[in-house]
């Protein structure tokens, strides 16, 4: 009997940094394919290292004293054509993410600095390492256009995705990690976004921002995702073929939260109403583990409304709590308390008159 082994993908990291390296080494021999981490300091060192034994993927440093980034990635290109290619930068820079899409890299990414982030940023090389699957979009293969869109506001970043699929051309304009506008044929802002996110397949860029673009669409990227793929869900759903995984297609699936509507507003990455105490009557959106954080919110409420009393200072209406990663939001209206989780770039007053917004449609 033949056994036929696995092929286990090399993986080339260049940084300066040495610390750096070690840690992205440690990460990354984790990952399910559990590839094969080599490293090097300089871009002399990786070519010659590329020029020794067939590798998989190069992960790449953008600035570098001697030899940058960008100048290895230009050599590799014309050497290497079938390696892939991932950049990692510390610093936002427009002009050399506009660059290194031109040069034809797979992934250009900031290095990752949240669990969020990290978790992301693992997923997507580990899809750059075994993508041999047909479909999906140059630099993130075998993923979503969704997932380009969503990795480009996690950064926070301000961009214009350029999407091609066959003669077809979209552009969907990105200002600090809000999308803000879409075109594409004859059709504009909401309407053109959800067009753009119905192809399966596709090319994209990453071109350098545009500040002065005018702002059509308002809905918060969360919100505007849902809703698209509602709208794909419903389209595909009235031709007979739900797409998998859909409302339409999933039996016995619970229908989509009754707070979608409160994602709308900007900077929302999740909602959860509940009764504290009652388990049956919790609805999030947004949320992975809407129970504990059913339970966080009725403990923490319970927690004040005690001191309250103690100290006489009247009736609780809301907590908010500015936090490293994201920053929090508590009201409670009769029997039913809500919470909503921030975007960490908003300010306490921008999270404080946009929770008074989410309230009052709430209780409307």
């Amino acid at each position: 009997m033949i056994v036929v082994m696995p092929v286990r993908h090399k993986l080339l990291i260049l940084d300066d940094d040495q610390d750096v390296l070690e840690l992205y080494r440690e990460m990354l021999a984790h990952l399910p394919s559990q590839p094969d981490v080599h490293t090097a300091t300089s871009g002399a060192r990786a070519i010659a290292l590329l020029e020794s034994e067939p590798f998989t993927l190069l992960l790449s440093d953008l600035k570098m004293p001697k030899m940058d980034g960008l100048q290895v990635l230009a050599i590799v290109r014309r050497k290497f054509p079938q390696l892939r290619t991932a950049v990692m930068t510390s610093v936002a820079d427009e002009q050399f993410r506009a660059r290194a899409y031109a040069m034809g890299v797979d992934l250009f990414v900031e290095k990752p600095s949240t669990g969020k982030e990290i978790i992301f940023f693992l997923d997507c090389i580990e899809s750059l390492l075994g993508r041999e699957v047909a479909g999906g979009f140059r630099g993130v293969q075998s993923k979503s256009l969704v997932d380009i869109i969503q990795l480009e506001c996690l950064s926070q970043s301000s961009s214009v995705l350029k999407i091609t699929n066959g003669l077809l051309e979209g552009k969907i304009w990105i200002q600090n990690g809000e999308a803000i506008d879409a075109a594409v044929e004859d059709l504009a802002g909401e309407a053109a976004f959800q067009k753009i996110l119905s192809w399966k397949t596709g090319n994209f860029e990453i071109l350098a921002a545009e500040p002065a673009r005018k702002r059509t669409i308002f809905n918060s990227y969360q919100g505007l995702l849902l809703e698209t793929a509602q709208a794909l869900d419903e389209a595909q759903a009235a031709e007979g073929e739900a797409l998998p995984g859909s409302e339409a297609a999933a039996e016995g699936k619970e229908p989509a939260s009754s707070l979608a509507a409160l994602a709308r507003f900007h900077g929302v990455e999740f909602v959860l109403a509940s009764r504290p105490g009652e388990k049956e009557k919790v609805d999030s959106w947004g949320l992975e583990n809407p129970d504990q954080v059913a339970n966080f919110v009725g403990q923490t409420l319970a927690g004040f409304r005690a001191l309250s009393e103690r100290l006489q200072v009247g009736q609780l209406s809301g907590l908010e709590g500015m936090g490293l990663q994201r920053h929090l939001a508590i009201a409670s209206h009769e029997e039913a308390a809500l919470c909503a989780g921030f975007r960490r770039s908003l300010t306490r007053n921008q999270v404080q008159e946009t929770m008074k917004r989410i309230v009052a449609k709430w209780v409307s």
